[in-house]
């Protein structure tokens, strides 16, 4: 089996796999704000790093994924300026800031769940922490790398930036990012340099989230939530730090910057970042009205969407892109996806029937290698699941009597399945309430065509075996019997 590599943003290359602390590995994933309905985004991120804590863990690693909710701290603007998102909702619903963040909790499990994603080992809260994010505050400013100015205390980026590489995650110049801020300056004279963000930021007498504090009252920046809860958690260095792409140049750049004036190392080995969704070749976008909830997704309630996708299409639809490539949504492409996920499912309940002979017909090694080989390179979903639809051209071809397999290559077809399709893509068979009562029917119906081929009207029993097929149901006449599948 080949090496596992993952792309490193901040080496800008793949790299081996090796854990700080074998078999322990740490990952830590920025979480939700919570102040809306989760969205097509934000599952896309999480998903591809449930894919990533499957696969470390199918590999034997013991994996503690911490991935947090924001809950104060997220302000309007990537700046230090506009008002805190959840307290903004708050106040225009007229609810208490926790009712607004535990609605909308309730509602991102809830579709994480639909997604069959399993939960982290640790979900921390950024206002269950406000004790380790003013200690480190306070750290920074010892160190001499923040300051304090009427009750809000700043990093200083440009005195930062004289020793270590403040832009390295992002790959962009610190003269052509001081250059862009120019003009951003507004009610932020207080600052001593364009580029400084806030860790600590003095409570308006509007403002509902306060704690006190040394500088007095106040409440977290955004960024320092996550470089005090990961390092609580996981250690002040760790292995994986994972979130989507717009959080490079300015969250994950100062997460980094933190860290490393306070511990005086950076906090993670490798990170991680996932791309963006489009529709029909569009950023996804409020404004453009091509942005759709996952609920709308799925009922089809959206005027961009011919009908509705179960959870398990989306997941399938989605693992078909590599995570660090854009993924683009149409209904052309989920009713591809649609039709691949069924014949995949097909293809695993077939295995468990499949008749042995003496040999094999074909080399299974070869397809769980290529497999191993695709996860192993980046957690390459799409080549891994190009892989096992070969095995599914395999087991259809045992099935229908062109080829032949062994009994001990059959355990391991079945077995690679299983750990592959279910344990690491998270993939899983889907049921409708109508189940039994659509199994029923397919019951009536063939032996209805029976009836008709014992008094060899052909032509009626062909005619009802094409006309399911037209429907997706593909009947099979066998020297066992009929047996259906729907496509």
């Amino acid at each position: 089996m080949s090496e596992l590599r993952i792309y490193n943003t901040l080496s800008r290359e793949k790299e081996v796999f090796q854990p700080l602390n074998a078999p322990h590995v740490g990952m830590y994933v920025c979480g939700p704000t919570l102040y809306s309905f989760a969205h097509l985004g934000n599952c896309r991120t999480f998903m591809s790093f449930d894919v990533v804590f499957r696969y470390l863990k199918h590999l034997g690693y013991k994996v503690r994924y911490v991935r947090n909710i924001t809950d104060v701290g997220h302000l309007e603007s990537d700046g230090d300026v506009g008002e805190d998102k959840i307290a903004k909702r708050a106040r225009l619903e007229k609810l208490e800031p926790m009712e607004v963040v535990q609605l909308y909790a309730v509602d991102f499990h809830k579709v994480l769940d639909d997604f069959n994603l399993l939960p982290p080992s640790i979900e921390p809260s950024a206002s269950g922490h406000v004790i380790e994010q003013i200690e480190m505050t306070k750290k920074i400013i010892e160190n001499g790398l923040a300051y304090e100015v009427d009750g809000t205390v700043w990093f200083d980026v440009e005195k930062f930036a004289k020793t270590y590489p403040y832009t390295e995650l992002s790959g962009r110049k610190l003269d052509e990012l001081l250059e862009g801020t120019r003009d951003n300056l507004e009610g932020q004279s207080e600052k001593r340099g364009r580029l400084d963000f806030a860790l600590w930021k003095k409570a308006k007498p509007e403002h509902i989230m306060r704690w006190p504090s040394p500088w007095g009252e106040g409440f977290p920046g955004w960024h320092i939530e996550c470089s005090a809860m990961s390092s609580k958690y996981l250690g002040e260095q760790f292995d994986i730090h994972g979130g989507g792409m717009d959080l490079i140049p300015t969250h994950h750049t100062n997460e980094i910057a933190q860290s490393v004036a306070c511990c005086k190392k950076s906090p993670a080995k490798i990170w991680m970042h996932t791309n963006m969704l489009t529709v029909n070749g569009q950023k996804m976008s409020k404004s453009l009205g091509n942005s759709f909830l996952p609920e709308e997704l799925f009922e089809g309630r959206h005027a961009l969407l011919e009908r509705g996708y179960s959870p398990m299409v989306v997941r399938f639809f989605m693992l078909q892109a590599h995570y660090r490539s854009t993924l683009d949504f149409s209904n052309a492409a989920l009713q591809a996806s649609e039709k691949g996920f069924q014949r995949l499912m097909n293809a695993v309940k077939l295995i468990a029937d499949l008749k042995t002979s003496a040999t094999s017909s074909f080399h299974f090694e070869k397809i769980k290698t290529e497999v191993y080989d695709a996860l192993n390179d980046d957690f390459n979903t799409p080549v891994a699941i190009a892989a096992l639809f070969e095995g599914v051209r395999i087991i259809n071809s045992i099935n229908d009597a062109k080829d032949t397999i062994t009994a001990a290559d059959k355990e391991q077809v079945q077995k690679l399945f299983s750990e592959i399709v279910f344990d690491v893509l998270g993939l899983k068979q889907e049921t409708t309430g109508h189940s039994d009562k659509v199994s029923g029917l397919m019951n009536l119906i063939l032996d209805l065509r029976k009836d008709v081929r014992t008094k060899k009207d052909f032509a009626a029993s062909d005619k009802i075996r094409d006309e399911l097929l037209k429907v997706g149901i593909q009947v099979k006449d066998g020297k066992e019997g009929v047996t259906w599948t729907s496509n």
